[in-house]
């Protein structure tokens, strides 16, 4: 670190080390042991190593039987629907080659599925998505459990494809691996165009050819979607907590730097010693903390964070993110917190300017272990390519657009972009760095619905017109598990456009898009639980402050204990939804991540 670390930051960090020391102690201990036996294929059967490279070329199986060259896993998230993993199919031809001629050796271990909550948005298969995280990790699991790998190369870019591979590499946290991003597609239709269409299409000013034109062409090409959502969240946490090689989240796919740094992340895995499990400590999880709360990131992470910390032994609550978010200034206005995406983002100074001013500020620990380097600092530099290949320069130490990249000292807030609300509704997040400051607190009737297409119908029908606190419930992971709810936020920005008091309180979640309107999500516990919101009725007078950190019925406690909590719809069948019912029921709390390991 170049200075020494912000207070808050340096007691958070122990807080979170002494309140999981006996787990994290126990889970070291683990990966140590595994480790301390070495490769394992050396150990191996006859039979069982002969199937292990039974499919390999003579140079490799030579290599394989001496037991002396590394030989790499290679796990991918690849899929051609997805945009922003269509890049990766000529991955591992290119990772093998280049770890060949770096002397190892590499096998493609295994796929794991990808799925895109653009699609789902909406739709029953969005139930599956948060489960996805979790079945992406037994995969990964599954693709290294045959124990021929020295260490892994993990493929993936968006929502829950990322969380989900750091969690599998973690169960098998003595092996160094590093993770591969595939850069975002060029830039499209200007946000705040797409965002107007979408509302003109909500309010029913303009039809479905007009609405499929601009989203066609926001989402156009190959690569990952631009704006700031949860996939470009994900690059931003991967690079700073140090899984990424400096500077790699956000350099376009189909380009010869992004080939070149694909190319030495393969050399690099055959150098790096430090096994996952140890550099992923305290450190780097409040780093990621601090990177998602100084971008104004998604609210996903908020869940992610937490299961990834869990995997490696780790207790990260929210209220280490709401003390955090105190200390740690907004840095960045990317859509939706502004009409900018990722690639203005990386013109002005990307990743590299911004790892710089959190670690000049005392807010990043910059000796926390990495990937591209002995610590941290590395990241501080981004890549290019020169005559003589591959190299890194430092930044320049100056934000190229001030609309969209802020020092510490000129940020666009003094607080990070996510708050933790309470009161005898439970708790919740919400995400203010997109919402006006006179919208942030509220007081309002309540509208309570049990989907989000109840709330979608009565604005169709015209029955939402006055100041409202829409209460979408019985959406957490044990009721249906936690869709994202992005298809409310076109109406309600329609209502508050209109004047209207308008917010959203849900024990379900919403994009790493939820934009201008106040929401408090991933209310915990869920209505499914016997949460409160259970209780909650059409007309109750619900207050949101944000500021204060409030959400509260204003029901008398003894009126309010004494409702008979609604009764929970019975999960539907259809989409596969059906396989998942083991699920729902082991699936914990919101504020535990929303995990069915732990």
């Amino acid at each position: 670190m170049t200075g020494s670390p912000h207070p808050v930051v340096a007691r958070v960090t122990r807080r979170i080390a002494e309140r999981g020391a006996a787990r994290r102690a126990a889970y070291l201990r683990r990966i140590g042991e595994a480790a301390s036996v070495g490769p394992a294929r050396a150990s191996l059967g006859c039979a069982n190593l002969a199937h292990g490279f039974a499919a390999c070329g003579p140079a490799e199986k030579l290599q394989l039987k001496g037991g002396t060259a590394k030989n790499i896993a290679i796990v991918s998230a690849y899929n051609d629907m997805l945009s922003a993993h269509q890049p990766l199919k000529d991955y591992p031809d290119i990772l093998k080659a280049a770890i060949r001629a770096a002397g190892g050796t590499a096998q493609f271990a295994g796929g794991v599925p990808a799925m895109c909550d653009g699609i789902t948005q909406g739709r029953a298969g969005m139930e599956l998505s948060l489960f996805s995280r979790d079945v992406v990790a037994m995969a990964a699991a599954i693709a290294l459990s045959h124990e021929m790998f020295d260490g892994a190369l993990m493929l993936g870019v968006c929502d829950k494809i990322v969380p989900g591979l750091v969690i599998g590499a973690l169960s098998f946290g003595h092996l160094p691996t590093i993770l591969i991003p595939a850069g975002p597609m060029a830039s499209g239709l200007p946000n705040t165009e797409k965002s107007q269409v979408r509302k003109r299409f909500a309010a029913g000013e303009v039809g479905r050819e007009d609405l499929l034109a601009a989203e066609s062409a926001s989402y156009h090409s190959a690569g990952t979607c631009t704006f700031y959502g949860t996939a470009n969240s994900n690059q931003m946490l991967m690079e700073v907590m140090g899984l990424h090689l400096p500077g790699a989240s956000f350099i376009p796919p189909g380009t010869e730097l992004r080939d070149a740094l694909t190319e030495e992340a393969a050399r690099r895995i055959l150098r790096l010693t430090t096994p996952v499990g140890e550099m992923l400590d305290e450190r780097s999880f409040v780093n990621g903390v601090v990177a998602l709360l100084a971008t104004g990131g998604s609210t996903n992470h908020t869940l992610h964070l937490v299961a990834m910390a869990a995997a490696a032994g780790i207790e990260l609550t929210w209220d280490d993110f709401d003390e955090l978010s105190a200390v740690t200034p907004l840095l960045t206005r990317l859509y939706p917190n502004g009409s900018a995406d990722v690639n203005h983002f990386h013109a002005a100074g990307g990743t590299a300017f911004l790892i710089g001013e959190l670690m000049d500020a005392g807010l990043l620990h910059g000796d926390a272990l990495t990937v591209g380097g002995e610590t941290l600092a590395a990241y501080r530099e981004y890549p290019i390519l020169t005559e003589e290949g591959l190299a890194w320069r430092p930044s320049s130490g100056t934000s190229g657009d001030l609309g969209v990249l802020r020092p510490v000292n000129e940020p666009f807030d003094e607080q990070g972009g996510l708050h933790t609300v309470r009161g005898n509704l439970g708790r919740a997040v919400v995400k203010v760095s997109a919402v006006r400051p006179e919208h942030r607190t509220i007081e309002a009737p309540a509208r309570v619905f049990a989907s989000q297409h109840e709330l979608q119908d009565a604005f169709a029908a015209g029955d939402l017109d006055g100041d409202v606190v829409a209460v979408v419930r019985f959406q957490g992971p044990q009721a249906n598990g936690m869709p994202e709810l992005h298809k409310l936020t076109p109406p309600l920005s329609v209502l508050q456009d209109r004047g209207h008091r308008v917010a959203l309180v849900t024990d379900g979640r919403m994009s790493g898009a939820s934009g201008a309107v106040p929401a408090a999500i991933h209310v915990s516990p869920e209505a499914a639980s016997g949460g409160p919101l259970a209780r909650v009725r059409d007309g109750d007078t619900i207050r949101l402050d944000t500021g204060k950190g409030l959400l509260e019925v204003l029901v008398p406690d003894e009126e309010f204990a004494a409702r008979a909590p609604a009764e929970t719809p019975a999960p539907e069948p259809g989409t596969g939804r059906e396989l998942f019912a083991a699920f729902r029921n082991a699936v914990g709390p919101a504020e535990s991540g929303a995990g069915v390991f732990s």
